[in-house]
């Protein structure tokens, strides 16, 4: 699939997240809008799944540890054909497949039930070793936030997967310096962050998380190293792409009202209609 493929799916990714939390009224859009392009990029290129057997023992896995930007990740699981894009109306109602975090036990497709921040890369650690203790080729993927490199489990699960070699582990961290509170840096800075994986014998790699040639590039480095777990740093825009939230840390669990909603999705038509 080439970049312009990629950034048009990636557009619709970010007009679900808008629709969804619109529709919760409530949600984090701001860093969901920011993950949208790796989000894109592993569900459409560079994972080995189908849609179709969501439990197959050989696919790839994915584990959202940042498991509050979960809009951006059911937005992009409905564009794949896990289920129907209307179905994101649904988010965070009474009996709806689409928690405010993901659970497995409502929806075919997540690998994980995630939300407490840490625990994530934990978790795909174990389905890491587990593939090397069975002898299967499968790969897994987490997607981790800035801020939560703040959590001290973070770097215990590092430690273990630089310890056990789990070259079949790619940790992706969405760098977009903001948090609930405010700039990672103010709050209790992580950085540097390449120096600390790199630390925990991490092969790691830095991006422009919204540069599809960079992003590509990255994956296919993670894969051809060996005897090593592979960070990606993606530097990201928090709200990428809806003027009035972008870099705004107010927009990390506010949903947009009716107006607000109505201009977020003028933004992206105006990208779309640019493509």
């Amino acid at each position: 699939m080439d970049n312009l493929e990629l950034k048009k799916i990636a557009n619709e990714v970010r007009k679900g997240i808008v629709t969804g939390t619109h529709a919760a009224k409530s949600g984090h859009p701001g860093g969901s809008l920011s993950a949208a392009d790796i989000y894109t990029y592993l569900y459409f290129e560079e994972m080995n799944i189908d849609p179709a057997k969501p439990v197959d023992p050989d696919r790839d896995r994915f584990v959202l540890s940042k498991g509050h930007t979960v809009p951006g990740l059911y937005s992009v699981m409905a564009q794949r054909g896990y289920f129907p894009v209307s179905e994101l109306t649904t988010l965070r109602h009474t009996g709806a497949r689409l928690q405010g975090h993901p659970s497995m036990n409502y929806l075919p497709g997540l690998d994980m039930s995630s939300g407490s921040l840490g625990q994530g890369i934990s978790a795909a650690c174990g389905m890491a070793l587990g593939a090397k203790i069975q002898g299967k080729d499968f790969r897994v993927y987490t997607l981790l936030g800035d801020g939560e490199c703040e959590e001290g489990q973070v770097w215990e699960a590092s430690m273990f997967a630089g310890a056990k070699k789990l070259d079949n582990l790619v940790v992706i961290v969405d760098n977009n310096n903001l948090q609930i509170d405010g700039e990672i840096t103010e709050v209790n800075n992580p950085y540097p962050l390449d120096k600390k994986f790199e630390a925990f014998n991490f092969h790691v790699i830095c991006i422009d998380g919204h540069n599809f040639d960079e992003i590509r590039a990255a994956f296919k480095e993670a894969r051809e190293t060996k005897g090593m777990p592979t960070a990606i740093i993606a530097k990201t825009i928090k709200g990428k792409d809806v003027s009035f939230m972008e870099n705004q840390a107010s927009w990390h669990g506010t949903a947009p009202n009716d107006e607000q909603y109505a201009q977020a999705m003028a933004d992206l038509e105006r990208i779309g209609e640019a493509l």
